[in-house]
């Protein structure tokens, strides 16, 4: 999974050095199943870039994106899971 912010750019980047390290030295059979894009907000601009630039660099990006979720963001400030936050807020 990768949020589409700036700096999960920047980690995806180093993940990919590390990822070809461990194949030059240990394991040259290491692959990845492919990358799911996160916290993708359509209304926000960055999120359409890092899209953008993650599909340029990597052939197997999911076409399933998971939305930003502000439920999701709150449910562990209130010492809830997710599904259970969402329900009482209805």
């Amino acid at each position: 999974p990768v949020q589409c912010e700036y700096y999960a750019l920047e980690g995806l980047s180093k993940l990919q050095q590390t990822i070809q390290m461990v194949r030059d030295r240990l394991n040259p059979a290491l692959a990845y199943e492919g990358i799911v894009l996160t916290m993708y907000d359509p209304r926000n601009n960055l999120a359409h870039q890092v899209v953008t630039e993650v599909k340029k660099h990597f052939e197997k990006v999911f076409e399933t994106m998971i939305p930003r979720n502000i439920k999701l963001s709150e449910a562990p400030s209130h010492g809830m899971p997710c599904v259970v936050y969402d329900e009482i807020g209805r």
